[in-house]
């Protein structure tokens, strides 16, 4: 693991760190002030990019130019795109649920509370997911085709965020759909596809980083750590508890793909 500069990636970390909590106590008062917290979804992709923008600047005079711009612009367009997209889902609507339910069991004030089981876990967590990103900046030598191949593999997982979202945001504003399940398009390949799209991105952005063996090694725990977020956490296993009990979902699950698309299994009968 020599030629990785440890003693200037120990500093970006901790720049990389700053970042994060800057923008998710910033988004706290926000929050605080308009009485809302569900705005700290919006506040995800801006900490990721937040971070993609201090380490680039952090980290000039080491690593390769190409791919510390290639990390940085890869996790701005992905953050950004993802906070533009929560941010109009959610204008109009009141808590999310979710965040109602977790505030009404807290222990003496909401706010404080939900600094420290929201923000501060979620600034944290933007930390820890963003290894690769902070570490592919000091990875020496022009991105090899292993590299490419993570961006290709991350455009994979950005279209199938931005055609997900899109298509069910197309279903949901039709009124003859109110109380249907998404079952067409990408949705009728996989139940999750933005939750897919996710997996590919920082799978695609550790093997940005992956020229370096160093690089690898520190940052490997990123995309594991997003994957079980995604299929065993707050993600895929949290939203189909909530979905269970709805009209047709049993049969939408048992038809359709989980997680990795494949196509729509036919029904007994058929």
């Amino acid at each position: 693991m020599s030629g990785f500069p440890w003693g200037a990636f120990a500093l970006n970390l901790a720049w990389a760190a700053a970042a994060a909590l800057a923008v998710m106590l910033v988004t706290f008062a926000v929050a605080v002030r308009v009485g809302v917290h569900r705005i700290v979804d919006v506040a995800w992709g801006i900490g990721f990019t937040a971070v993609a923008v201090t380490s680039l600047a952090a980290s000039a005079g080491h690593g390769d130019p190409v791919r510390r711009l290639l990390v940085t612009v890869l996790t701005a367009v992905w953050g950004l795109r993802l906070a533009v997209h929560i941010a109009r889902r959610g204008r109009g609507h009141g808590e999310d649920p979710r965040y109602e339910a977790m505030l009404a069991k807290a222990p003496g004030s909401r706010n404080a509370y939900a600094l420290r089981m929201v923000y501060l876990l979620q600034g944290a967590l933007v930390w820890l997911v963003s290894l690769p990103v902070q570490a592919a900046m000091y990875v020496p030598g022009a991105p090899s085709a292993l590299a490419w191949a993570g961006a290709a593999l991350w455009a994979v997982g950005l279209g199938f965020e931005a055609v997900g979202d899109a298509q069910l945001a197309r279903f949901k504003a039709d009124p003859a759909n109110r109380g249907a399940l998404m079952d067409r398009g990408l949705w009728a390949w996989t139940r999750h596809p933005n939750y897919f799209g996710d997996f590919c991105v920082w799978w695609g952005l550790f093997l940005v980083a992956c020229d370096s063996p160093a690089a690898a090694a520190v940052s490997v725990v990123s995309p594991v750590v997003m994957s079980l977020l995604l299929t065993r956490g707050s993600g895929k296993r949290l939203l189909e508890r909530h979905m269970a009990d709805r009209p047709g979902f049993a049969e939408y699950k048992a038809r359709t793909s989980g997680f990795f698309p494949l196509p729509p299994r036919r029904r007994a009968g058929a």
